[in-house]
Parts: structure tokens; C-alpha cells; sequence
């Protein structure tokens, strides 16, 4: 079963990584950077996807660290 995919997104004073559907951040980070590290590790943990939102907060890139249903060959 895979975890919450982890969301990446700006306030007021840097950056947060937010489980999809929890009502508090689980880290706050200075960067995007720092913050989308953090997710990621969460992310493979748990097999789930990583969300980055830019600072007008719509997805700019996303990152799969799940069983992908097709996963590519070669």
C-alpha cells in the first residue's frame, strides 16, 4: 500500500512539506530545496509521489517514487 504523496509548498517564511490530506506541515525548510530533499526521503519510504509547487502554488514538478503501474523498459 503506498503512503501520502508528499507536497512541497511556499509560506511565509520558506518552505513546508505537507502530507496530502494532513492538516499540518510535517517539516518547514529556509528553501524549496531543503523542503523537496526532505519530501523526497518521505516519498520513498513510503512509495509515493512528491509534489513541487512554485511560489504561485501550482504544480511545477512531480516526482514518482511508487510502483508505477507501467514502469518503463529499458
Amino acid at each position: 500500500m503506498a503512503g501520502k504523496n508528499q507536497h512541497v509548498v511556499k509560506r511565509d517564511n520558506g518552505w513546508a512539506v505537507r502530507g496530502a490530506g494532513n492538516s499540518k506541515d510535517t517539516s518547514h525548510h529556509a528553501t524549496q530545496r531543503e523542503a523537496a530533499d526532505a519530501a523526497r526521503n518521505i516519498a520513498r519510504n513510503q512509495k509515493s509521489e512528491v509534489l513541487i509547487h512554485g511560489r504561485d502554488n501550482r504544480i511545477r514538478e512531480r516526482d514518482s517514487y511508487g510502483n508505477d503501474p507501467y514502469p518503463p523498459k529499458g
